[in-house]
């Protein structure tokens, strides 16, 4: 029998649960020192113990995915532990396109989907010596926004730059991307497209809670500047968002545009769960800063569906349990070779 596969974090928790749901059994490749956590839950049927998630790429821990005949759901905490190449090299079935995860893992690749699919994107910033605003400099990969930071000139950059060097959390200029700062409010759209029915479907909007950025606003200006620290954009949240109607028209069309760039630029294209990531302005237009081609983090608000997922569904459905019903469909379906790479 078949059965669904995941890391211990990021939203593991949800996906196993949807695949207990559709009637999978559950695996979880879990790090010994989270395995406390993880036997309090039911709907987890085995656990594979490795002392990192990189043990992954271990042919003992290949074999017992392979007895399994397991299917791994890709999330976050792949792409920010391993490398695109390592990704790529995973000896067990993948959900979606695994090959999408290098574009995601890489800003230039990234900026260059995003225009492809004619999305409004801030101008990238080529070198610190050309900032001439507020500007945000970002690390590669799915960081969670770590090591991000904000800064309005080259000096400004510089300092802060070192910083991160002497924290360990970059090496040089190569591992920050720089891009102008959009300003708005910020929304996460998640979406999932369906290489099975062909169809693009709208599941849900959340905000990210960063520490400390957003908590700064609890501090008088005069005293933020009393000690200098490097505000963290690091993501310790997620908080719901339904967005005005009038503006769904868009979402979907960004959605789709998104779907054609990915099938042109990576084939078979876009597979599964994906989020554009970006804000709405005062005039309501979205600029989109990131995307992530796979499950987010934020479809954990919504393990009983979101507003969205319950108009098209008419019954509890988390993104977890979306994919587990794509795998399950294609199966019935003869098609499992269409969703899995």
């Amino acid at each position: 029998m078949t059965s669904i596969a995941t890391l211990g974090s990021h939203c593991a928790l949800q996906v196993l649960k949807g695949a207990k749901d559709e009637g999978f059994k559950t695996l979880l490749v879990c790090e010994k020192k989270r395995e406390s956590l993880y036997r309090r839950f039911p709907f987890i049927d085995d656990l594979i113990l490795v002392n990192s998630f990189n043990d992954i790429l271990d042919q003992r821990c290949s074999t017992q995915l392979a007895e399994k005949d397991a299917i791994v759901i890709p999330h976050g905490t792949l792409i920010s532990q391993m490398t695109s190449s390592e990704i790529e090299s995973i000896k067990t079935p993948i959900f979606g396109n695994r090959w999408i995860l290098r574009w995601e893992s890489d800003r230039k690749m990234k900026e260059e989907m995003m225009i492809d699919s004619k999305l409004n994107v801030p101008r990238s910033i080529p070198s610190p010596k050309e900032i001439k605003g507020l500007s945000i400099a970002k690390r590669h990969g799915a960081a969670g926004g770590k090591g991000y930071f904000l800064t309005t000139s080259e000096k400004d950059y510089e300092k802060k730059r070192d910083q991160l060097i002497s924290d360990g959390l970059i090496k040089n200029d190569n591992d920050l991307y720089l891009q102008e700062y959009a300003y708005g409010v910020s929304a996460y759209l998640q979406y999932f497209h369906s290489a099975i029915k062909g169809q693009l479907e709208f599941f849900g909007v959340d905000r990210r809670y960063e520490s400390d950025i957003d908590g700064l606003g609890r501090i008088p200006a005069s005293q933020q500047l009393d000690t200098y620290r490097i505000p963290s954009f690091n993501v310790v949240g997620n908080s719901p968002l339904v967005l005005r109607e009038s503006l769904l028209e868009e979402v979907y069309a960004m959605g789709e545009r998104f779907i054609e760039s990915a099938k042109k630029l990576v084939p078979p294209g876009m597979i599964g769960p994906f989020c554009l990531e970006g804000v709405y302005d005062d005039n309501s237009t979205f600029t989109t800063f990131e995307f992530s081609a796979r499950i987010v983090a934020g479809t954990n608000l919504y393990i009983d569906g979101s507003p969205y997922s319950s108009l098209t569904y008419g019954e509890p459905m988390s993104m977890g349990k979306r994919i587990a019903r794509e795998i399950k469909e294609a199966k019935k379906e003869n098609k499992l070779q269409r969703i899995i790479t």
